[in-house]
């Protein structure tokens, strides 16, 4: 969430991309650095059991998302 808020104030397009468990925090986050509207993508929990290919697949079911996140 630092990142994407310094990349913001830099001007750079970001997007914030965490799974479902973080929405809360992220909200919380986001609103303690003075950026409650940056961009978020959630993806489904939990992730680190997770094979490569279930990464890859899930990376795929988000893509879309954040590709407009991070152009709109």
């Amino acid at each position: 969430m630092h990142d994407i808020a310094d990349l913001e104030l830099r001007g750079v397009p970001g997007v914030f991309v965490a799974s479902d468990e973080f929405v809360s925090a992220a909200d919380a986050q986001s609103q303690a650095l003075g950026f409650p509207t940056l961009r978020r993508v959630f993806t489904s929990h939990p992730i680190q059991d997770r094979t490569d290919a279930e990464m890859r697949d899930l990376a795929d079911s988000v893509f879309d998302q954040i590709l407009a996140a991070i152009t709109e």
